[in-house]
């Protein structure tokens, strides 16, 4: 590789003064979200959200797992005053310069173009023979991620190490090192990521140079932890920007901008049949794009039926079977809180709602400590035995599969688990099959609120409980399994509200069927 020189990002800077620090950080957020990286350059930072409680501790947990990969050797560390970049660049270079083992959170810098000073910050620098600007040795760079997987952006950012640290040292490093969580050390192929690093370079400089601020789109896979969450979704609210409909994605939005398409109202005008030859849509996609659209614009859940043939008037051929959605003298309602770090399912939360009784009873199958694991879950076993016709409603495939992975892991003999699962039923996949809802995800908290059910914890969410369980076992403070159960049996009553809701309204539209069926039929008669 060769050793990269003075580049130019082709940009104008003759009227730029200040010097423009991008950092490896900075670079990472641009490539999961160009629109932060501006506000993390150029906005206001009182309008950052406070950091959650769960993002706190993921970022502990990251500091955490940085010292525990750290402690195998003795480690050097740099001292400079806090962001003081030109500072650290120079201690930095001072430990490489004496030829230090191991260096950790050091600082390199190296000029791109009249205004912008890159910054690299690799969690380690480790020696290793070769010939550099220092004598007879050279450093490779490491990262250390929380993350399980080598991400495209966690390569691209060693790239980005490896890229300035050539021109510190004045020789490249034939690797970068991803070190991930319960895997072996990852060696990045700098030979296929730093092209992809040329475009997202290219891509973020330009962009604070001309100090374009991009556009609001709301994602909330990408979104929910950001610290400009409330400032961004404010703006789309006030947009009615398509991007708070689900299925509206980056690459479909950007098909709808093309036809003017940038608001709720006009994507709802639209014939569902002019959209489907786009790129990424098809008929499925169009049909339910439009009908949610409406949805969202009259406030009302309206049927739906993704076969293109099937006429939402008469609507036949829409609900779900008594098998599908079954009413049952007795039923569950199951939800399972998890310490995903820990790899720990920690409680089993499992609402009997007796309707001949006319009785609700929660229980809360709960693992204060991780070795009791296994025995809730035979818990659990005994409590769906109990009721053996009982129906297990649930929300989204989670439960499922944890119950799959519990059996494996705790066999017991006989052939129950066929029929245990068959039990088993999805309440997101039977909604989202037949009905759109004026929501902006079709995650359980969303359609419960908008049927007019609220947890009582308001801000209580599966991120939190993750919290708050790390929480009980550090301290032993059982206010935070109180918060957890009480959170635990929300979902659970919840799940049970939107049963009886999705019941509901597959009576409706069928009575509305019938009646369509009748008036028509009078009608011929006629």
């Amino acid at each position: 590789m060769p050793i990269p020189s003075e580049r130019s990002p082709h940009i104008d800077t003759s009227a730029a003064i200040a010097p423009l620090w991008v950092t490896d950080d900075l670079l990472f957020h641009y490539q999961r979200c160009n629109r932060r990286a501006f506000l993390d350059t150029y906005g206001d930072a009182s309008r950052r959200d406070t950091p959650n409680d769960y993002l706190a501790k993921l970022r502990q947990d990251s500091v955490e797992y940085q010292l525990a990969v750290m402690e195998d050797a003795p480690i050097q560390r740099p001292r400079y005053p806090r962001r003081d970049w030109a500072a650290g660049a120079e201690a930095t270079l001072d430990l490489m310069r004496q030829g230090v083992d191991r260096i950790a959170y050091g600082v390199l810098t190296m000029p791109y173009g009249d205004r912008v000073q890159l910054v690299s910050c690799p969690k380690m620098l480790v020696r290793q023979p070769g010939a550099s600007i220092f004598g007879d040795w050279m450093y490779v760079p490491t990262d250390i991620k929380l993350g399980k997987r080598p991400k495209t952006d966690y390569q691209v950012v060693a790239a980005f190490h490896a890229f300035v640290l050539t021109q510190v040292q004045g020789v490249a490093p034939d690797t970068s090192w991803l070190v991930l969580r319960e895997r072996s050390p990852h060696a990045v192929n700098l030979e296929e990521w730093l092209l992809r690093l040329d475009d997202v370079l290219e891509g973020c400089v330009a962009m604070l140079l001309e100090q374009a601020e991009p556009e609001v789109f709301i994602a909330r896979n990408r979104c929910d932890l950001c610290h400009w969450f409330s400032h961004c979704y404010g703006i789309a609210q006030t947009k009615q920007h398509l991007s708070l409909l689900p299925g509206v994605t980056p690459s479909r939005y950007q098909q709808l901008e093309e036809l003017q398409l940038t608001h709720v109202e006009a994507l709802a005008a639209m014939d569902a049949s002019q959209l489907e030859g786009l790129p990424g849509f098809g008929v499925v996609v169009a049909r339910k794009m439009v009908r949610q659209a409406q949805s969202l614009l009259y406030d009302i859940a309206l049927p739906y039926s993704a076969d293109p043939h099937q006429s939402l008037d008469t609507l036949d051929g829409l609900l779900l079977t008594p098998e599908e959605l079954p009413t049952a003298p007795v039923e569950l309602y199951f939800d399972i809180e998890a310490a995903p770090e820990h790899d720990l399912i920690y409680l089993h939360g499992v609402l009997v709602v007796d309707r001949q009784a006319g009785t609700e009873v929660f229980h809360p199958l709960l693992a204060e400590h991780p070795d009791q694991e296994a025995a809730i879950w035979y818990q659990f076993l005994d409590l769906v035995w109990r009721y053996p016709d009982a129906p297990i409603f649930h929300f989204c495939p989670y439960e499922v599969q944890t119950v799959k992975r519990l059996a494996h892991r705790y066999p017991v003999e006989g052939d129950w688990l066929l029929p245990l699962l068959s039990r088993f039923v999805d309440l997101h996949e039977r909604i989202t099959r037949v009905a759109t809802m004026p929501v902006e995800s079709y995650a359980l908290k969303s359609i419960a609120r908008w049927i007019g059910f609220s947890w009582r914890d308001a801000d209580a969410n599966g991120a939190q409980a993750i919290y708050w369980y790390d929480q009980w076992m550090t301290t032993g403070d059982r206010s935070y399994l109180d918060t957890i159960l009480r959170y635990n049996e929300d979902d659970c009553i919840a799940t049970y509200r939107v049963k009886d809701w999705l019941t509901d309204f597959v009576r409706q539209v069928a009575l509305q069927g019938r009646r369509t069926r009748k008036r028509s039929r009078s009608s011929l008669r006629a």
